[in-house]
This record gives structure tokens, sequence and C-alpha cells, in this order.
């Protein structure tokens, strides 16, 4: 997230802003002392004008349990 904030020019402060967040949210998502939640990356996704994707995987490298 950090890379693709500053690779726009944006300081946190901006993107918190076009988030709906706070600057102090930004900089603990960021730094890795907070997870957002999937609502909240959809808002900076938005604000950085990408797309956001999300997918779920096995560290184990088993396949997913059948339904």
């Amino acid at each position: 997230m950090r890379l693709w904030r500053q690779r726009r020019g944006m300081s946190q402060a901006r993107l918190a802003e076009l988030a709906g967040t706070g600057q102090a949210a930004i900089s603990r998502i960021e730094s890795g002392r907070d997870l957002p939640t999937l609502a909240l990356l959809d808002r900076i996704a938005l604000a950085l004008d990408c797309q956001l994707t999300v997918a779920f995987t096995s560290d184990s490298g088993q396949a997913p349990p059948s339904a």
C-alpha cells in the first residue's frame, strides 16, 4: 500500500482524507501494526485508483475442504 501511495505522490494524510479515515490509521496499516477491514481496504484501493483483489490460500499447500 505504501508503494502505491508513494508512486502517486500522495501523503498519508491525503490518502486518509480520500479513504475516509485518519492519517494515524494509514500509518498503522502501512507499518503492519493494524489490519484494516475489507471495507476500508476497498476505500483505500479506490483512493489509490487500483483494484482490490481478495484470494484465499492455504499455507499448508493442501487443497481446500470440499463442500
